[in-house]
């Protein structure tokens, strides 16, 4: 059975070029503007932005990557979607209140973080880290069914942009603004603003419409069909392999980026940025380079085939990766550092909005966000565990090794992709 928003948008078209101004302009997407940018808020808080902080602390390479298994919860949200999928709070409906729970969660963590800091006890300041990934991945759980919900499939990829763009908003305060904020007035200050800036996502999200509910989830069910239904209509859909497949291409899709992105920050320390530096290049030119190339991935989808599009991500992700040797082999010069951060971001941006529009493709409405959370946290799952490692790995080596070795973590990618091409629905043929 079609959802409201299926039925009342059957006759509305959102290809090709008036399709994607029509799709833009849906109040649904200025929604989407402020709940990526809550999204994005946490990610680099117990990321980047914390492994500069650990390193500008004195904190060894490989304690760092360890400490970033505390953001695994970003992996295994798909463990408690369930419960969230199905099981309203006693206030403000099923996404708006956890989505207001989460929020606040997030909140009061960040700022025991701040107040903390790692210096007085390292391992209760790493215990509210995985509080802070615990809340952002709750929120991201009701932000990307929310998403799904709210709009037809067809303006998927339009939201997922603007979704992407709030993301990356959050990015630049919690990345550049936060370097600066550390750099001028101690990070304590600066983490105590990024819990007062989780205010915005907050409000809009109590200021949105509440999606109207699915008829089977407005059915009463049982906890153990709630937590075993998603998983099971997902592999009857899809066959056994075929549902395997798409899950380990789902899962090593995004490999090659997220293997160097725990050591980000250290490397560019070690080279000779500035925190400063850090926050001008990465933080906000590379930011604005990731949003150009989420339009240009949300433009795309809309102009070819996803299919022929998840190629070219895949390619670009990659091959981003192999100009961090210009870094490597020339420190300390400003010219490596933005040819870096252009060719990174850009396929960062392309290949985010990409994956969310094959990974929204996939899903079930009676499932959303179940089914959503276990392919996003597959989506992070093999980059999480390599990168807790990371540190280790560029000890042995060096960081010029690790960078080649990501490169080349594609080729999985490539082969699974080219099992499942002739298996998979082209959107073009809709």
């Amino acid at each position: 059975m079609n959802s409201p928003q299926q039925s009342s948008s059957s006759n509305t078209n959102y290809k090709g070029w008036r399709g994607i101004k029509r799709a833009f302009a849906t109040p649904s997407a200025l929604t989407m503007l402020f709940l990526g940018f809550g999204s994005g808020l946490p990610f680099l808080l117990v990321g980047a932005t914390l492994s500069t902080w650990l390193r500008d602390t004195g904190v060894a390479l490989s304690v760092i990557g360890l400490i970033s298994y505390a953001s695994f919860f970003y992996v295994l949200k798909f463990l408690w979607a369930p419960l969230v999928d199905r099981y309203p709070l006693p206030f403000l409906g099923r996404r708006k209140g956890w989505l207001a729970l989460s929020q606040l969660l997030l909140m009061g963590a960040l700022a025991g973080m701040a107040l903390m800091g790692p210096q007085s006890s390292l391992l209760l300041f790493v215990v509210l880290a995985g509080l802070v990934a615990f809340a952002g991945a709750t929120q991201d759980i009701v932000v990307d069914a929310y998403r799904i919900e709210v709009a037809p499939v067809e303006s998927q990829a339009a939201l997922a942009a603007t979704y992407i763009l709030g993301y990356r908003f959050g990015l630049i305060l919690s990345g550049a603004i936060a370097l600066y904020l550390a750099e001028l007035t101690g990070w304590t200050v600066a983490y105590l603003i990024m819990a007062a800036c989780v205010l915005l996502p907050l409000f809009a999200g109590l200021l949105s419409k509440e999606p109207a509910a699915q008829e089977l989830i407005v059915r009463e069910i049982r906890l153990w069909d709630a937590f075993i239904k998603p998983f099971q209509e997902f592999f009857s859909r899809n066959g056994i392999w075929l549902g395997l497949a798409l899950l380990a291409f789902v899962g090593l899709f995004k490999l090659p980026d997220q293997m160097i992105g725990v050591l980000a920050g250290p490397f560019y320390l070690d080279s000779g940025y500035t925190k400063a530096d850090i926050a001008t290049v990465s933080k906000i030119y590379g930011v604005w380079i990731g949003i150009a190339g989420a339009f240009l991935g949300g433009i795309c989808i809309a102009a070819f085939s996803l299919r022929s599009m998840l190629v070219v991500a895949a390619l670009a992700v990659s091959i981003s990766n192999i100009t961090y040797l210009l870094m490597a082999y020339n420190p300390g010069q400003s010219w490596a550092f933005f040819a870096t951060i252009s060719a990174d971001n850009l396929s960062q941006g392309f290949a985010g909005v990409v994956l969310v529009a094959f990974m929204s493709s996939l899903t079930n409405r009676n499932f959303t966000a179940t089914q959503y959370a276990l392919l996003v946290s597959l989506a992070h799952l093999p980059g999480k565990f390599i990168g807790g490692l990371s540190g280790y790995i560029v000890e042995a080596s060096s960081y010029s090794a690790f960078f080649i070795l990501s490169t080349f973590s594609v080729v999985p990618t490539l082969l699974l992709l080219a099992w499942i091409w002739h298996r998979i629905k082209d959107d073009n043929q809709q």
